[in-house]
């Protein structure tokens, strides 16, 4: 009789062992398949980062006309909108300290109003799909 019962706690102590293994197995699967959704859209995403990068181009030789640069000027906010909505954010540049993890020096520029290593100027934007990295910044530095 005694025998039955250990056997019986074994039996069941190695069922509660693997049911607690299967939750953590679940629960595992659950925040990869997540991060997998998560992420999903990146290629799209970097597909669409050179047409905003046209816009960028484009609005610094805007013509005079107001009423054209203001329906531009819309067209652009709403892309941007659009990809904030998704997870993407821009990476800060101008102005920062250079920083090799966020960006990628494309000239160095001599000048001793600035320290070196600032970021004078901004070629390409880089940026960040929910915290990760997926376009570094282009950008020019101090010297």
């Amino acid at each position: 009789m005694e025998k039955d019962t250990k056997k019986e706690e074994e039996y069941l102590n190695g069922w509660k062992r693997e049911r607690a293994d299967f939750l953590n197995y679940k629960k595992d699967e659950m925040e990869r398949i997540g991060q997998l959704v998560k992420y999903s859209n990146e290629e799209l995403i970097l597909n669409i980062m050179p047409i905003l990068d046209n816009f960028y181009l484009a609005e610094k030789h805007l013509p005079e006309n107001k009423e054209f640069a203001s329906g531009f000027t819309q067209i652009k906010k709403q892309l941007e909108d659009f990809l904030k909505k998704e997870g993407i954010e821009p990476i800060k540049t101008f102005g920062e300290k250079f920083d090799p993890n966020l960006m990628e020096v494309v000239e160095e520029i001599e000048t001793k109003e600035k320290e070196s290593g600032v970021v004078i100027e901004e070629t390409q934007k880089g940026y960040t799909l929910h915290g990760k990295m997926i376009r570094v910044a282009k950008v020019r530095v101090t010297k």
